[in-house]
């Protein structure tokens, strides 16, 4: 026996802005050939930095890691 046809639903149409539109990656996603940097390596380098600026002294790494994610941020931003 013949199974029935079901209805078929109408397509809507995008809007015009969404339709076949291709968007670029970000810069560092990875997707352009270039490689992700790795911020918290970076920041971890910068802040072990600080502390040698310090003399080793302890008790100040907090401040010297978020010291360290400030100036990396900012730097990661201009470039």
């Amino acid at each position: 026996m013949a199974r029935a046809k079901s209805p078929r639903t109408p397509r809507t149409a995008k809007p015009k802005d969404e339709t076949n539109v291709l968007h670029m990656p970000e810069n560092g996603s990875g997707g352009n050939g270039s490689k992700p940097v790795d911020l918290e390596t970076t920041i971890r380098q910068r802040a072990y930095e600080l502390y040698l600026e310090r003399e080793g002294r302890s008790g100040s790494e907090t401040e010297d890691w978020l010291s360290a994610e400030r100036e990396v941020l900012a730097q990661s931003r201009t470039a």
